[in-house]
């Protein structure tokens, strides 16, 4: 397609989708929710949800159905549960004391990028975040997604229809997505949420648009020497098989220190883990990576398949639930640092919880820095040390790192698929993107009581230390 006929093609999508906002311009808070209810319905029907999952495995080859039904139900209930009582629309706030009012106004028509990792459960939640702030979306799905993500917009319409919604406040790009076609829904709509690849956040930061992007996975777990280690080994796989470690919230490397390093390694043998002799670590990198990139035929596939693709005929290998290397350093020259989205878990031996620091401060300048940290320990005062000197937006602690950093029904972060890294990630947000960053506010000031300060108030001090 041209770049014409992209524009074209795009320009219609907005405009429809511009027509179908100012419908509901005069929503009330509770139709703005109903909208919201009726599109989070499509997969609590759970023959429904297994009918997505099942194409989306089929098309996509990555992952498993029984964890993405898991994903969509569980993501899409959280987040109903964080935003049941947000206001969003027509006065939020109203404060006599600082004489400010808030009023929340939409963005506008949002543009939003689908990773072909999860076709189903990022649309629906940034087409939920878009709706309860009273705007539209538009959906750019991977090419290899497309097909699920089509039938996640056909059963959302139905909804829509029900409840006498405009269909256009949900829209996506026509098949075949194109290049053209996604570079100029990224230029024509007023908010660009990326999620997936660092080349589709740079084109959204590139875009001239208004952008929330994402910063690379790449979680590092340590296991310090007074942590609990069956638990913190079962909440490691669990963590890191879940849909075939697709997640850019899985772990890719795990820290252990020396003195508890053994006892560690034994438990996640008994979890179902794998260690990997040097030969069979050998083999596997040669076949994970070719051309310096990953390798679709290893890439979130059950262990037997990775086994099968590699080479690797070791009968506790192919029967383990994940694959574990060693390794010492970081950067380019050692690949097994870095993000890896396989059902493959690095090692790192550390002196002590200081070596322990050191190790991962290296594997997050290589990869990952922004993202998140995870730690197994009981005392708790080290959480606090990683938080003042890690550059991770994000310390896990205690949890099985997968199902925490999105949100959990048991921590208090956002439930989101999109999990911003900051400046360290090289992204706008430190958040949990979710429905607040869909709104715009805005701010009637009156005037209060003057606070106005003196020379003395501010500078008394300093001016009688120093001066």
């Amino acid at each position: 397609m041209s770049d014409d006929n992209a524009a074209a093609v795009v320009a219609t999508l907005v405009k429809r989708a511009r027509t179908a906002q100012a419908h509901i311009n005069a929503y009330s808070q509770q139709q703005v929710d109903q909208l919201v209810t009726a599109v989070g319905w499509v997969v609590m029907d759970t023959d429904i949800n297994r009918q997505l999952c099942e194409l989306a495995v089929q098309e996509t080859g990555l992952g498993n159905v029984a964890d993405k039904m898991t994903k969509n139900r569980r993501k899409t209930l959280g987040l109903m549960r964080d935003i049941r009582a947000a206001k969003t629309v027509g006065v939020i706030s109203d404060d006599d004391a600082t004489g400010i009012t808030e009023i929340a106004r939409p963005v506008g028509v949002v543009g939003s990028i689908v990773p072909s990792t999860n076709p189903i459960a990022t649309p629906i939640n940034n087409i939920i975040n878009a709706l309860k702030c009273a705007n539209a979306i538009i959906l750019a799905p991977s090419p290899k997604g497309q097909p699920s993500c089509q039938r996640v917009l056909d059963l959302i319409h139905a909804e829509l229809d029900l409840i006498g919604a405009p269909k256009d406040l949900v829209q996506m790009l026509p098949a075949p997505v194109s290049k053209a076609l996604s570079l100029e829904m990224l230029a024509q709509v007023d908010l660009v949420v990326a999620t997936g690849s660092q080349n589709n956040v740079r084109a959204a930061y590139t875009s001239g648009t208004p952008a929330y992007g994402v910063g690379a996975g790449n979680v590092t777990s340590i296991v310090d020497e007074t942590a609990n280690i069956d638990s913190a080994a079962a909440k490691i796989i669990a963590s890191k098989t879940f849909d075939n470690a697709t997640s850019c919230s899985s772990e890719n490397s795990l820290i252990v220190t020396e003195a508890t390093y053994d006892a560690v390694i034994a438990s996640l043998t008994e979890h179902g883990a794998c260690l990997l002799d040097a030969q069979e670590q050998v083999q596997l990198q040669a076949t994970h990576w070719q051309q310096g990139k990953l390798n679709p035929a290893v890439l979130a596939k059950p262990v037997a398949d990775v086994c099968a693709a590699v080479g690797l005929e070791r009968a506790a290998a192919k029967a383990a639930k994940i694959l574990l290397v060693q390794e010492s350093g970081w950067g380019k020259e050692h690949p097994f640092s870095g993000e890896k989205m396989s059902l493959v878990l690095t090692v790192y031996r550390a002196q002590d919880f200081a070596d322990a620091k050191r190790i991962a401060a290296g594997i997050l300048s290589y990869q990952g820095a922004g993202h998140s940290l995870s730690l197994h320990t009981t005392d708790l005062q080290r959480a606090q040390v990683l938080g003042h000197e890690m550059p991770v937006c994000r310390i896990i602690v205690n949890q099985a790192h997968c199902y925490a950093t999105g949100g959990s029904f048991d921590n208090s972060l956002p439930f989101s698929l999109s999990m911003g890294c900051g400046t360290w990630g090289g992204n706008i947000t430190d958040q949990n993107v979710h429905y607040r960053q869909y709104m715009n506010i805005t701010r009637v000031v009156r005037t209060i009581p003057a606070q106005e300060v003196t020379i003395e108030d501010i500078f008394g001090d300093y001016q009688r230390e120093f001066h």
